[in-house]
């Protein structure tokens, strides 16, 4: 009992490592390919290190559901493929332990980290993605910060076009500075500074950026828009030294209430998932039923008049002449009646889109909803690919595991999206699209299961030739070396 103990706790020892090891690379890819989507959000912006890092931070807590499943497929493999290289694996087959009893703890620490990552996916990783998204959103929404190219127009501050022909870079002394100021609404560029040199520093708090020009002139004329130009004042000056205050209150980070991201499907927990579909099928059947009224009041062609359907009260002693539509009121009608098929075609379309969207977005509750539970349900699919992989295999390290690695998650990763896409369309059932990836690589698994178990050499090339060899000579012919004595 003692030494199963011990044995456990080797295997356990051996596993950890390589699933740390494969987690932070599988994360870091994910996490640069993250960068490398948003790079031209992020750069030019000014952003302090800190913003950055919480935004990282962010970004990979949103990324841990997925990364796990990989990095279990390939720790996995490299775990029971180094115990067979090594040659470990033998002596505990020959000890009489099974398959299953080798694979025993393993399973144990996997199934307990598939409930960790649920539990994560359900209550923390929605709290990650508010945060991300709406730090993610003041990130782009952010101004770039204050960079003036020499002979480049800047128009980064609110009402003011800034131009400086040269920019010394050791004393920060400015050339040629031009500024347009159009802060006035409808008024163009009214206002005009130009100085030869000058300075640029900000203020102590930071909120003004303080230009102090020197040897310039300027002009502000004064017009109402739309108005005669010849009547409007107009003042010129020149100046020896001059400062001019521009507010930098919108380069800064704005935070935005996070409030406004927060019923988004990714953003909700499995029961807040639930209690929003519940909404959205009650407010569904609620414009179903009004279009329906709507729709069955706008078939009325003439309401309120003596052509509605039932019995009809009999006209007598009255000439019919008397009664038939002029051909004027005739051609009245029928413009009226394409008309209203006109609008209740429009209308329909308008029904029939609607439909479609609720639709759609019910489909993202129910996928998301699904999609907790899939992925860590996938950390232990993956287990028992790789684990009995990594046994017929017997090879460990970073090389042929990780082809494997790769060449399943691929299938898994191409078919769930697929599906998913599929089931966003309204193809298939929200559940069937994200748990099917799962249902195609289960078999597998069952088979490398039981291949593993049983000894299978399921990769051993003479196994193979010996029985393309006996399949050949099911074909072979008796009389091919026919005796030479007749």
């Amino acid at each position: 009992m003692i030494s199963m103990k011990r044995l456990h706790r080797m295997i356990i020892r051996a596993f950890l490592g390589p699933l740390a090891l494969t987690f932070l690379i599988v994360l870091f890819i994910l996490v640069m390919q993250f960068l490398w989507k948003y790079v031209d959000d992020l750069m030019g912006k000014g952003l302090e290190w800190y913003v950055l890092l919480e935004l990282l931070a962010y970004a990979t807590a949103s990324f841990v559901p997925l990364a796990l499943p990989l990095a279990v497929l390939l720790s996995s493999i490299m775990t029971m493929g180094g115990l067979g290289e090594n040659s470990e694996l033998v002596p505990m087959r020959s000890a009489g332990l099974g398959l299953f009893r080798i694979l025993g703890p393993l399973a144990v620490f996997v199934a307990l980290l598939s409930a960790a990552s649920l539990v994560f996916s359900n209550n923390m990783l929605p709290v990650a993605n508010l945060k991300f998204r709406s730090l993610l959103w003041d990130i782009t929404e952010k101004k770039p910060a204050l960079n003036l190219r020499p002979g480049a127009f800047y128009n980064g501050i609110d009402g003011f076009s800034i131009r400086v022909m040269d920019k010394d870079e050791e004393t920060g002394v400015l050339s040629d500075v031009l500024i347009y100021d159009h802060r006035a609404a409808f008024q163009g560029n009214r206002t005009v500074i130009r100085a030869k040199s000058g300075t640029m520093q900000r203020s102590t708090n930071g909120q003004y950026l303080v230009l102090n020009l020197k040897d310039g002139h300027f002009y502000d004329e004064h017009s109402v828009a739309g108005g005669n130009k010849g009547s409007a004042p107009m003042m010129r000056g020149t100046f020896a030294e001059d400062e001019v205050r521009l507010d930098l209150s919108g380069l800064g980070l704005r935070r935005t209430d996070e409030d406004l991201f927060k019923d988004h499907y990714k953003m909700l927990t499995m029961a807040q998932l639930d209690h929003g579909e519940d909404s959205l099928l009650t407010h569904m059947a609620e414009r179903a039923q009004e279009h329906r009224k709507q729709l069955d009041g706008s078939l009325y062609l003439l309401r309120g008049t003596s052509f509605r359907s039932g019995p009809q009260p009999i006209v007598t002693g009255m000439d019919s002449s008397a009664i038939q539509p002029s051909e004027e009121a005739w051609n009245s009608m029928y413009d009226v009646a394409m008309n209203m098929a006109r609008n209740q075609v429009n209308h329909l379309q308008q029904q029939i889109d609607e439909r479609k969207g609720r639709a759609e977005q019910l489909s993202r509750y129910r996928i998301e909803w699904h999609r907790k539970p899939m992925l860590a349900a996938a950390c232990l699919l993956f287990f028992f690919i790789g684990a009995p992989l990594g046994a017929i295999i017997r090879k460990g390290g970073m090389g042929l595991p990780t082809v494997f690695a790769i060449i399943f998650f691929l299938v898994f990763h191409i078919v769930s999206f697929s599906m998913e896409k599929l089931a966003i369309a309204g193809g298939i059932q929200p559940w069937l699209g994200m748990w099917l990836a799962s249902l195609v690589l289960l078999p597998i698994g069952l088979f490398l299961t039981w291949k593993a178990a049983t000894d299978s050499p399921l990769f051993d090339g003479d196994v193979y030739y010996r029985g393309w060899q006996r399949f050949r000579s099911l074909f072979k012919r008796n009389d091919a070396h026919p005796s030479a004595v007749q």
